[in-house]
């Protein structure tokens, strides 16, 4: 059973994170170990239909974002890493800068310091020096920087094929490999295309 950290901070587009978790629970070797930020709980309020008890039950296992003692917060916890999604500057700045006050960081740093994988679905726009030289710093920690841009030639029809799109290409990077996800000159019966 491989284990998978799935963090979802304050940012715009919880519903990243929430899908990531809602996806994996079809998937019978993953074990989901998820922590939500209060912020992200705020958030979530304005962009889904959801109770915060809701998002909270979706990971086979939940942390409190204060408890910078849990289990995942020690390299000797193996994991095969963790996605933040969405992942907020503050985040991303803690990250960067290695400063572990709150859990979602504290795991981020530990999987980075374990060489295990970190993929960031960084939320913001437009950006300024500051974020890209974060984002440049995260990335020589170790970290993805992956921003949630929607890819057409997968044709989307809906705000739904997107998120799906893009955490199935999130989750790609942990060698997580969902039939939903569309390949590039690949038909829809998953077939290349010449």
């Amino acid at each position: 059973m491989r284990r998978l950290i799935i963090a979802i901070t304050g940012a715009s587009g919880v519903i990243y994170g929430v899908r990531a978790l809602q996806l994996l629970r079809d998937v019978e070797d993953i074990e989901t170990h998820a922590i939500v930020s209060p912020s992200a709980l705020r958030t979530a309020a304005d962009e889904l239909d959801m109770s915060a008890e809701e998002i909270r039950s979706l990971g086979d296992k939940l942390y409190n974002y204060r408890d910078i003692g849990a289990a995942i917060s020690s390299g000797s916890f193996r994991t095969a890493g963790m996605l933040v999604a969405p992942c907020s500057v503050k985040t991303l700045s803690g990250i960067a800068n290695c400063y572990n006050d709150e859990l979602i960081v504290r795991a981020a740093d530990v999987c980075l310091k374990e060489r295990r994988r970190v993929v960031l679905l960084v939320r913001e726009t437009p950006l300024h020096a500051g974020h890209i030289a974060l984002m440049d710093q995260a990335t020589r920690n170790g970290a993805i920087i992956m921003p949630p841009i929607p890819a057409f030639y997968s044709k989307p029809k809906t705000i739904d094929d997107m998120v799906n799109q893009t955490v199935g290409r999130a989750l790609d990077l942990f060698d997580i490999n969902l039939p939903l996800v569309k390949r590039w000159k690949e038909d829809e019966t998953g077939q290349q295309q010449s």
